[in-house]
């Protein structure tokens, strides 16, 4: 079993996080990877389903936030333009968004056939990091039976740290990969989850910090170390509350708070991107009223969902290094892992 950063005896923020402590926390939320691991390879596919039903007839309230756009995503217009999500979101590696991309019309096209949904345009959402240090990726080697294989075998208790879209990742010159948390909200009574996923793939060594303790220092010379922040990082955000796209969208910017608790500013050549979505208000493709009823929420308390975000942005990031196995990938380059590197000896 691997272990979190939990399992060290370290603690992100005061909310309490949920069951899984996962973005899989939010209702109805299911996350699937596919793996490829060999000697020239190191890469894979991560895809979240944020519901249950088809998602193209039950589209749900998103935003997008580009904190640093030296990023491939795609569908980020029609998220800011209409502020809904068609489709699942899948993470993977640079060269591979295309034929992600691909995949997932031909899953939705399936689904919408299954369900007698008309379906002539859709929005497929892929986000990305460049995994090229430890995989040879202009062979591009994730398609449709990959994405498929992902879908297939999502479920709640996901893995974490070098799977999925995190096989080949580096973070502050560590091996990075998957991680994700989450925090629960009470509001008049009843609590919501904020969930977070992360494909980390970003940061200066000299400025990493684990729980406000400043550890380039000690990583210096035990690794080949990141000069630059650059490598970029995915940042998905699920909720339950019943906000607007709008106000969803200032919630997603909160988890550049998390990533800059973990040492980061965000640097030129990073592609820092928030994607968001919330199982609050369903749209149904086949309303036909002219008006139909949204709730959201009281903007004033938004501060504690705010926190809440950014608490499990950090825990996600720490969770993808603490997960992760030392890997050796394309041209013998070698990620260690921050266990192997920090944790196992506390």
């Amino acid at each position: 079993m691997k272990k979190r950063i939990r399992d060290y005896g370290i603690r992100i923020g005061d909310h309490p996080a949920g069951a899984l402590n996962k973005l899989t926390d939010v209702p109805g939320v299911r996350v699937g990877h596919y793996t490829v691991d060999t000697e020239e390879h190191k890469t894979g596919v991560t895809v979240i389903l944020p519901c249950e039903e088809n998602i193209f007839a039950s589209r749900l309230t998103a935003a997008a936030f580009v904190h640093n756009g030296f990023g491939k995503t795609a569908g980020i217009p029609q998220i800011e333009e209409l502020g809904t999500l068609e489709s699942p979101i899948a993470l993977t590696n640079t060269l591979n968004v295309g034929k992600v991309h691909d995949a997932l019309v031909d899953y939705m096209v399936e689904q919408c056939e299954r369900d007698g949904v008309e379906l002539t345009s859709m929005n497929p959402v892929v986000g990305e990091c460049n995994d090229a240090s430890l995989n040879k990726i202009t062979e591009r080697v994730i398609g449709i039976p990959e994405v498929r294989a992902a879908i297939d075998g999502a479920c709640r208790d996901f893995e974490e740290g070098d799977v999925g879209a995190g096989k080949g990742t580096t973070c502050f010159g560590m091996k990075g990969g998957i991680g994700s948390a989450s925090r629960l909200v009470e509001l008049d009574g009843k609590t919501y989850v904020v969930g977070v996923l992360v494909q980390s793939n970003f940061g200066k060594t000299k400025h990493f910090v684990l729980d406000g303790k400043p550890m380039g220092e000690l990583l210096s010379g035990k690794i080949e170390e990141a000069r630059k922040d650059e490598g970029s990082i995915m940042m998905v955000v699920g909720t339950d509350l019943p906000v607007s796209d709008r106000q969803l969208k200032r919630i997603i910017r909160r988890a550049g708070v998390g990533l800059s608790r973990c040492g980061s500013f965000m640097g030129h050549g990073s592609g820092d991107i928030m994607l968001g979505f919330s199982t609050g208000n369903v749209y149904r493709k086949e309303e036909d009223r002219a008006v139909i009823p949204a709730a959201v929420m009281n903007e004033a308390m938004l501060d504690d969902v705010f926190e809440a975000a950014a608490e499990a942005t950090e825990e996600a990031v720490l969770n993808s290094l603490a997960a992760a196995h030392t890997v050796t990938g394309y041209k013998g380059n070698t990620r260690y892992s921050l266990t192997d590197l920090y944790l196992k000896d506390l």
